[in-house]
C-alpha cells in the first residue's frame, strides 16, 4: 500500500469518534463543546472538549491535519536532515482528567507525518503512545494497563513492547523532580516497521487499546468514595502534569512552533491545580506509597 495521508486521516477520525463514544458510555452527563477550526498556513481540525461530567472533570479528543512549508525543530529531533522541509502532519490527541482521584489521568496520541525535503523523495512515519498518571494507584490496574500494551505490541513484534515501554519511561520523566509523571505505558516515534499498511494498522490498534484499557479502569473506579484530602492530593499531583506539558512535551512545542490553535494545545491542562511549598507525603500513607512504589520505571508485568 502506497503511503497516504488521506488513509491515515480516515483511521484517525474513526478513532476520535470511537473514543468519544466510549467516554459518553462511561459518563453520560459529560458536557461537550465541538469546534471545527482552520489554520492560516494550511489545514485545520476538529476539537471535542469535555467538562462538567459526573465522573470526568475535563478532557479533550482532538483531531488535527495541518500543512506547512517548514517542519519545526520539535518534529526533527531525530531527523535533523528534514529541517526546513515542507510537511503534512495528522493526529489525534487525547487527555482525560477525572473527578475521582482513584481514577488516573491519562493521555494518548497517534500521529502521522509526511515531509518533502527539497529535491528528495517524500518520507513518512507514524508515532504515538499512551501513558497513565494515577494519584492513588491500584496495582492490578497498572498491570492490566501494561498487559494490554504488551498484547497489542506483540502482534507486530515481541521486541516492540520493551522498547516502547522504556521510551515512555524515559520520555515522561521530570528531571527537575527526579520522578516519572506516572506509571508509563508505551511511546514511539519515527515508526515505519513493516511498511505503511502495517504501521498504520499498528497505530490504529494502539489507539483502540488505549480506549479499552483506560475505560476498563475508569468504569471500575468511578464510584469509589472520595474524601477532601484525596481531592487536594489530586490537585497537587496535577501540578506535575502541568510542569511536564509546558516544559518538556514535544506535542505542545510542535503546536507552539507551528502557530497552532492555543485553545486546542492547552486543552490538555487540568482544570484545577495546586502547588504547595516544600510539601512531602506522610510516612506510611497512600500518598507516600505513590512516591515509593509507583513513580519509578519498573517491570510491571514481572513484579510482586
Amino acid at each position: 500500500m502506497f503511503p497516504s495521508a488521506d488513509l491515515a486521516k480516515k483511521k484517525f477520525l474513526l478513532l476520535q469518534k470511537n473514543l468519544r463514544y466510549a467516554l459518553e458510555s462511561a459518563d453520560a452527563s459529560v458536557q461537550i463543546k465541538e469546534d471545527h477550526w482552520k489554520r492560516e498556513e494550511g489545514g485545520g481540525g476538529k476539537t471535542w472538549a469535555f467538562d462538567s461530567g459526573q465522573f470526568l472533570e475535563k478532557g479533550g479528543i482532538n483531531f488535527s491535519d495541518v500543512q506547512g512549508e517548514n517542519l519545526p525543530p520539535s518534529a526533527t529531533t531525530n531527523r535533523p536532515e528534514l529541517s526546513g522541509a515542507s510537511f503534512r502532519a495528522l493526529g489525534v490527541s487525547v487527555v482525560f482528567h477525572p473527578n475521582n482521584p482513584h481514577i488516573p489521568t491519562s493521555h494518548a496520541n497517534v500521529r502521522y507525518f509526511e515531509a518533502s525535503p527539497n529535491g528528495k523523495p517524500k518520507v513518512w512515519w507514524f508515532g504515538g503512545g499512551f501513558d497513565l498518571t494515577p494519584y492513588y494507584p491500584i496495582h492490578e490496574d497498572v498491570v492490566g494497563w501494561h498487559s494490554a500494551a504488551k498484547k497489542t505490541c506483540d502482534k507486530f513484534g515481541e521486541h516492540l513492547y520493551p522498547k516502547f515501554k522504556k521510551w515512555c519511561d524515559d520520555y515522561f520523566f521530570l528531571p527537575h523532580r527526579g520522578e516519572t509523571r506516572g506509571v508509563g505505558g508505551i511511546f514511539f516515534d519515527d515508526f515505519t516497521e513493516g511498511g505503511f499498511a502495517s504501521s498504520m494498522e499498528f497505530v490504529s490498534q494502539v489507539g483502540e487499546t488505549f480506549g479499552n484499557a483506560y475505560f476498563t479502569i475508569f468504569n471500575k473506579r468511578k464510584h469509589m468514595p472520595v474524601e477532601k484530602k484525596h481531592k487536594e492530593f489530586q490537585e497537587y499531583r496535577r501540578g506535575r502534569y502541568v510542569e511536564f506539558n509546558l516544559v518538556y512535551d514535544r506535542g505542545t512545542l510542535f503546536g507552539l512552533q507551528t502557530g497552532g490553535r492555543m485553545e486546542s494545545i492547552l486543552m490538555s491542562l487540568p482544570p484545577r491545580v495546586r502547588w504547595k511549598y516544600n510539601w512531602h507525603p506522610i510516612e506510611n500513607s497512600p500518598e507516600k506509597e505513590l512516591y515509593d512504589r509507583f513513580l519509578k520505571p519498573q517491570d510491571w508485568l514481572n513484579i510482586e
